[in-house]
């Protein structure tokens, strides 16, 4: 296979849903590879399904207890033993933090064919995967990701296959608002989760990076269905048409809010919390109007952080909203969490308590960003049962790695 570079050519040059297919025949070309399958993360983030065309009828794999699981949760590469002298090799599927499922490849090893540096002309030895093979395929994995981004403009093949059921409406239109479930920079590193995934109401986040800040706003939806999914819209590209215009983070929260009143005259608003983090020093500017409540886990202390709050977005007219201050350290995980968590009912009655809150921050320290709003939410799942949710639910994790220093 040509390297990298050349490898994206072509994978540019192939139209949208078939880019997929261009990069199997590649694979299988250069490596002889016995079968290459794609498996995107569907949106609850519990399974991984096949891509291929319409009906969609291969089963799908769990990400908890499978290889491929294993592979899309460590993000390194994860190699089994298959029948026949054959290995498989499952690589992640990502774009800068965004975890969006796991390239399959099943490779021959031939014990006939080994050389004296003990690799095939494969690349595969004996004992599994060559490096050099590991690291193409792992260049292809990261070619293949991008292209899946940019072909999302253009077919319907990729997203179909996160699907495990139909999304309502109000769900189609939330998550194609939101910008990713995960991002990383050297300086932070960002996961975050909704759900009902399939039913999602009126919860919502959104973030943006330049050189020096990161911008994340995260809100809790007001009302149900299409209702709640057209005010966030609403007030999300409001936000970001603020943002976008140089406005700073109080000229945002205004201009937003004169848009849901302007529309809704005061009997729909918007619960926000906006923020802006600077990079280089970890200062932090905060607009608290109504917010999703703050949470901060520092050397193991698991604490809230309190701001004063204002009213939210779009309750009056001409209301004026003041940013307020604090920092964050390396080392710090911030979780910003809606209403739907705290307000969840088990099958008793009894809500979700701040001490079950606490314990699952705790318990869930040693896991990345990108993994924290799952496992909360599963969590929460256990508490609830299984009944359908009266609210939605949004967890979104931030870990604070701070600046490197300049070498």
């Amino acid at each position: 296979m040509e390297r990298p570079r050349a490898v994206e050519r072509v994978l540019r040059e192939a139209a949208p849903h078939e880019i997929f297919d261009v990069l199997r025949a590649l694979i299988e070309h250069r490596h002889r590879a016995v079968s290459v399958e794609l498996l995107m993360a569907d949106y609850a983030m519990t399974e991984l399904r096949l891509v291929h065309v319409l009906p969609h009828t291969a089963p799908p794999l769990p990400l908890l207890g499978t290889a491929a699981g294993r592979a899309f949760g460590t993000q390194e590469p994860h190699c089994v033993d298959g029948p026949a002298s054959t290995v498989t090799v499952f690589v992640p599927v990502s774009v800068r933090g965004d975890r969006l499922g796991v390239l399959s490849v099943t490779l021959p090893v031939d014990a006939d064919d080994l050389g004296a540096d003990g690799l095939g002309t494969n690349g595969l030895g004996a004992n599994g995967l060559g490096a050099d093979v590991r690291e193409e395929l792992r260049e292809c994995a990261d070619a293949l990701a991008h292209e899946i981004v940019v072909a999302g403009r253009d077919t319907d093949l990729f997203l179909q296959a996160r699907r495990t059921e139909r999304l309502t409406l109000a769900a189609e239109m939330q998550w194609q608002l939101l910008p990713g479930r995960s991002c990383s920079r050297p300086e932070y590193s960002i996961g975050a989760q909704l759900e009902p995934a399939y039913a999602i109401f009126g919860d919502s986040f959104d973030w943006s990076a330049s050189a020096d800040d990161l911008v994340l706003t995260v809100s809790n939806g007001m009302g149900e269905g299409i209702d709640a999914a057209l005010l966030t819209n609403l007030a999300i590209n409001a936000l970001r048409n603020a943002r976008r215009a140089g406005l700073d983070l109080a000229g945002q929260a205004f201009l937003a809010d004169q848009a849901i009143y302007g529309q809704h005259q005061g009997h729909q608003y918007l619960s926000t919390l906006l923020l802006r983090f600077h990079l280089p020093t970890g200062n932090v500017e905060i607009i608290d109007a109504g917010s999703p409540r703050i949470w901060r886990l520092r050397a193991d202390v698991v604490e809230p952080i309190a701001m004063d709050p204002q009213i939210p977005l779009g309750m009056f007219e001409d209301s004026v909203h003041v940013p307020q201050h604090f920092a964050v350290a390396p080392g710090d995980r911030l979780l910003f969490i809606s209403d739907g968590v705290y307000d969840a009912l088990s099958p008793a009655g009894e809500k979700y308590s701040l001490h079950a809150l606490a314990r699952v921050i705790i318990g869930t320290r040693l896991l990345p960003a990108s993994q924290v709003p799952r496992a909360m939410l599963e969590e929460l799942l256990g508490h609830r049962g299984s009944g359908p949710a009266a609210d939605d639910s949004l967890v979104v994790c931030l870990d604070w790695h701070g600046r490197p220093a300049a070498v």
